[in-house]
């Protein structure tokens, strides 16, 4: 039987059915599991959560009197309010509260797959829907922002970014809501399988040798046979996590699977997965400018299924945040927020001359103002001009 108590009642041995509140509210990544460790009360009791539901079947129960409600199964879930747009300097705050902590959660996640313990989709899906709630609002400062990640947690930072990218490119597809959260599963839990591979191997700051990415290659098998082990992810997480590195010409792993054999949602995932992965800066290398990132995915021919490349240009821009532009005035700039009215016109954060080859105030201009003289006319090479500063400049306010 499932009960609601106050969080003050709640004792080792019980079993811990569902937390009372909002995934970022509380302190662990999922919310069923049995209460073996009096360090787990502490963290809840520490946290804004006041009352939590028990399952009496799986745990202890609580004393007399003290359930405020007993009930033989949980009523069903409000639908999720409708998301207001916001602008990127609303969302940008509350997208790095979510990027921390969807990151520690997906450390203990990864973790516990590794050691066996199955991962339940409903454990995980309060992170996607969180994440798919700062999508809704502003897809570019959650996307932006974990693209952002140091060495050490690229893997785990990487899932937080194709969850968000999948569901930004499932909108732009008008798949539906049930099929949008699928995709955003799959994303975050399509690499779980990097788990198993050596950290040696994983984190090599220089070229991998052919034995080397051998094993790195197994990393989708390994992912597929650490999920099978849970009865409720559905089968697009399955297969994103087997077939993520797969190509239309059949020359992908780990099943060199021709075109008509790859799923939508492996699709998908392929070119979010990429794009993430060129513009991360890793070890071995700086990642790419991200409007250089999509100029040069659309040359790898035989890679990506076109139809869907080109709905995930339209879902992030041609020139995404972050990406350095040269305008018709000879300035330079930073895309800082994304137009509603055209792939062309975003807003630019500018901050260089190359007139007088040299800084000037920042200044933030709409290009999609009416009778705006200004206009891209090309894409710049951060590493030439080496801004040490170019990601802080789109992400904070002026």
């Amino acid at each position: 039987m499932l009960k609601r108590i106050d969080a003050i009642h709640l004792k080792p041995g019980m079993f811990l059915h569902e937390l009372c509140g909002l995934w970022i509210e509380h302190p662990f990544w999922r919310n069923r599991f049995l209460i073996s460790d009096p360090e787990d009360i502490v963290r809840i009791h520490e946290s804004p959560v006041r009352e939590v539901w028990i399952d009496t079947e799986r745990g202890l129960d609580v004393d007399e009197g003290k359930a405020v409600e007993v009930a033989k199964v949980l009523p069903p879930p409000p639908p999720p309010p409708p998301q207001k747009k916001a602008s990127m300097r609303e969302e940008v705050d509350r997208a790095a509260k979510i990027c921390a902590r969807a990151h520690d959660s997906v450390v203990s996640m990864f973790q516990e797959a590794r050691l066996g313990r199955a991962v339940e989709a409903g454990d995980a899906m309060p992170l996607v829907q969180e994440i798919s709630a700062s999508v809704m609002r502003n897809s570019g400062a959650l996307i932006s922002l974990a693209r952002l990640k140091v060495a050490d947690d690229y893997t785990y930072m990487h899932s937080v970014a194709v969850c968000a990218l999948m569901i930004a490119l499932a909108r732009q597809l008008n798949l539906s809501e049930e099929e949008t959260q699928a995709a955003g599963l799959a994303g975050l839990m399509h690499d779980v399988g990097k788990m198993r591979i050596p950290p040696e191997i994983l984190n090599k700051p220089g070229k991998l040798t052919d034995p080397e990415f051998e094993i790195i290659k197994t990393h989708p098998t390994e992912g597929h046979k650490m999920l099978t082990a849970s009865q409720t992810l559905g089968a697009a997480t399955l297969d994103v996590c087997l077939h993520h590195h797969e190509k239309v010409d059949g020359s992908g792993y780990p099943g060199s699977f021709p075109a008509e054999k790859i799923s939508l949602f492996a699709r998908m995932g392929a070119v979010c997965d990429v794009y993430d992965a060129v513009t991360s800066n890793r070890p071995y290398k700086s990642g790419w400018d991200p409007a250089e990132s999509l100029h040069r995915m659309s040359e790898w021919k035989g890679h990506f299924d076109m139809p869907i490349f080109h709905a995930f240009v339209r879902s992030l821009g041609i020139y995404p945040i972050g990406s350095l532009v040269r305008l018709s005035s000879g300035r330079i700039g930073v895309v800082a927020e994304q137009s509603p009215k055209s792939l062309l016109t975003p807003k630019v954060k500018i901050f260089f001359s190359v007139k007088s080859n040299a800084r000037i105030p920042p200044e933030t201009i709409d290009l999609a103002r009416p009778n705006c003289p200004e206009r891209i006319v090309a894409r710049e090479d951060a590493d030439q001009w080496n801004f040490p500063d170019l990601n802080n400049l789109w992400n904070t306010p002026e």
